[in-house]
């Protein structure tokens, strides 16, 4: 299971639309006015990157600089094309001598990293610092990344599209009831135990509130909130969403499902709305977000998506 980290979002709420689609607006305006540098931006563009993210990753991919991509972290999965390239460690394992025996003209890391930051500064290596946050701050980042490997156009392009995505979405789902909603994305196998729960920042929040949902922890303004079944039977979700990632075979998963009828009390057990979502879109905040947004909207709002 992935552990998501979270950060606070900014708010662009002047603008009278959803907090999540102004805010992408707003990136895809700025990415937009920035465009004309274009020429000049190409002219550094790095030809040997590394990436440790792998939602960097899918946007270095997205963005068309595959071919300069020369290894990437221990968890890169997509696109297909990873498979064959050399890993060298992720958040807590970067392998700063495999690293450096690529000669990378960028690396790009987690702003946590700060041991092998200070490495790769004493190298001599250029960075570029990523930190997870919320749904429109990933158009911020394919924005500032396009910039960086000189691929403004590309990257104004790829928010345009994650943009219109979201926009579809927002339009099946306009004026429908938002069931109130519990999103899991971590649990202990086959019990109720060790379950954490997606709490009322960061962009798993954004993805379930731009799909029509109400995040029963909402107020609990953390990343992610250990929830027990007490607390899930006070809190009485309409809807729970369990987020898995790896192979699962339709017994396993109707298993899983079932283990929630431990808490019949709760209206999504009693009405059977639960729903387990086995997709990596889900949790890597990158290009695909958008599609991930949607699988969130179908398992909330499946009648919106009937045509």
């Amino acid at each position: 299971m992935t552990i998501i980290e979270h950060a606070g979002r900014p708010s662009y709420r002047a603008t009278g639309l959803p907090g999540y689609l102004s805010a992408v607006l707003f990136a895809l305006f700025a990415i937009f006015v920035t465009t004309s540098s274009a020429q000049q931006a190409r002219s550094a563009q790095p030809s040997r990157i590394i990436s440790l993210i792998p939602a960097v990753t899918e946007m270095l991919f997205a963005l068309g600089a595959g071919p300069q991509v020369v290894a990437v972290s221990s968890f890169d999965e997509y696109p297909p094309q990873v498979a064959n390239l050399p890993r060298v460690g992720a958040l807590l394992d970067p392998d700063t001598e495999r690293v450096l025996s690529l000669r990378p003209d960028l690396v790009v890391v987690y702003e946590s990293q700060v041991d092998f930051r200070r490495q790769l500064e004493r190298a001599g290596v250029p960075m570029f610092i990523y930190k997870h946050a919320g749904l429109a701050d990933i158009a911020v980042t394919i924005g500032q990344l396009g910039e960086r490997i000189g691929r403004p156009g590309e990257a104004a392009g790829v928010v345009k599209q994650i943009n219109g995505k979201l926009s579809d979405i927002a339009k099946r789902v306009a004026g429908r009831s938002k069931p109130r909603t519990l999103i899991v994305f971590e649990r202990d196998a086959m019990v109720l135990r060790g379950i954490y729960a997606s709490g009322g920042i960061g962009f798993l929040n954004d993805m379930l509130e731009a799909a029509g949902g109400d995040n029963i922890f909402a107020d609990v303004k953390k990343q992610s909130v250990q929830a027990t079944s007490e607390l899930i039977l006070a809190r009485r979700p309409d809807v729970i969403i369990e987020i898995r990632v790896g192979p699962i075979s339709s017994e396993r998963r109707e298993k899983e499902i079932d283990v929630w009828q431990a808490l019949a009390a709760v209206p999504a057990v009693r009405r059977r709305r639960i729903v387990l979502i086995n997709d990596e879109r889900v949790v890597v905040p990158g290009p695909r977000v958008a599609e991930g947004t949607e699988l969130i909207a179908r398992a909330i709002h499946p009648e919106a998506f009937a045509k």
